[in-house]
């Protein structure tokens, strides 16, 4: 391995640099290796990479199936590795913006997600409650519609696939429009109850449905901003590089193990609060309500993932400047 130069200002690039993204990076690509993981363990029933080193047998396809997730783990970090260690002159801004871009990608796709079914979701229960479904779809189809498993599958699902690539082209995502469609739900429920007498379940669900959307997702979109309002007294007199210190520190110590913590309570067993919901298609008791409580409960794991690739983000950007690299966005002004 070549020996690090050290360059005008005594930083050392080269492998110390490489080693720093690779932890960064390495941490997001294992974060979706665990959820395509998850997605086998309880939806498909494989057995799971920790099966490997449990007791009890495992054989045949179950054996081949725990080394595979196994593998998969051990890969993709060395393969982080070897690419990081193949470029060691890349700078800290281009990782950082790959990933804020990753993030914004994954907020823009459930901005549009929440904002398609929402709107679908609420016209078919509308038909649903006032029992013009037949009449529009037939018996049969207005009875499947009924039944959450077959509406989350072939109505929320091509949604989501819809927002996926609206997302793709659609940049620049402004939340504020989030936010007027709580405000327009909200007042609609008021015209309907007070003017026309009329109230519906469905109604009250698509408020809650977009208001958690907007806290839970916002929160991504305003760290990837840098819109995040800093109250304090002590960071705003610090020199940039210890400002930069605390936030690689602060991201890696809280801001990552946070949201690691949510995914792995949240996902760690069929019954855990983030895979039962989304699992069975869990609904509310209401019958003739939106079908979203499931999603709702998958907001938790867009909010980890989210917020996770972005505190790494944040994690280079604070490594490019204490290595006295540029960084991929302007540092904003304090608060």
């Amino acid at each position: 391995m070549a020996r690090a130069r050290s360059d005008a200002d005594g930083n050392r690039p080269g492998t110390a640099n490489a080693l720093y993204r690779a932890l960064a990076l390495s941490l997001a690509a294992t974060t979706f290796v665990y959820l395509f993981n998850n997605y086998l363990d309880f939806w498909q029933g494989w057995p799971g990479a920790g099966r490997v080193f449990m007791g009890g047998p495992l054989r045949g396809t179950a054996a081949l199936q725990a080394w595979l997730q196994l593998a998969s783990y051990v890969l993709t970090v060395v393969a982080v590795i070897v690419l990081a260690l193949r470029t060691p002159q890349r700078p800290f801004a281009s990782d950082a913006a790959l990933l804020s871009a990753v993030t914004a990608y994954i907020i823009g796709t459930a901005f549009w997600a929440t904002f398609l079914i929402g709107i679908v979701d609420g016209i078919i229960s509308f038909l649903r409650v006032e029992g013009l479904l037949p009449a529009i779809f037939g018996d049969t189809l207005a009875q499947q519609l009924g039944i959450s498993r077959l509406r989350g599958t072939y109505v929320h699902l091509p949604l989501i696939l819809i927002a996926a690539v609206i997302a793709c082209f659609k940049r620049g995502l402004d939340f504020i429009w989030l936010s007027l469609l709580v405000v327009v739900a909200e007042f609609q429920i008021v015209i309907a109850r007070f003017i026309f007498s009329y109230e519906q379940a469905f109604m009250g669900d698509l408020v809650r449905f977009w208001y958690a959307a907007l806290f839970l997702f916002a929160s991504a979109h305003t760290l990837v901003a840098g819109g995040h309002v800093r109250v304090d007294v002590l960071f705003t007199h610090f020199s940039e590089k210890r400002k930069a210190l605390v936030n690689a520190w602060g991201s890696m110590v809280l801001g990552v193990p946070l949201c690691w913590t949510i995914l792995a309570v949240g996902m760690a067993g069929k019954a855990s609060v983030i895979n039962s919901p989304l699992l069975y298609f869990e609904t509310s008791q209401s019958g003739f309500g939106l079908y979203v409580k499931y999603l709702m409960a998958g907001f938790l794991a867009v909010y980890a993932v989210s917020m996770m690739t972005q505190f790494l983000a944040y994690f280079l950007d604070a490594m490019a400047v204490l290595r006295g690299q540029a960084t991929s966005h302007p540092t904003p002004e304090p608060s």
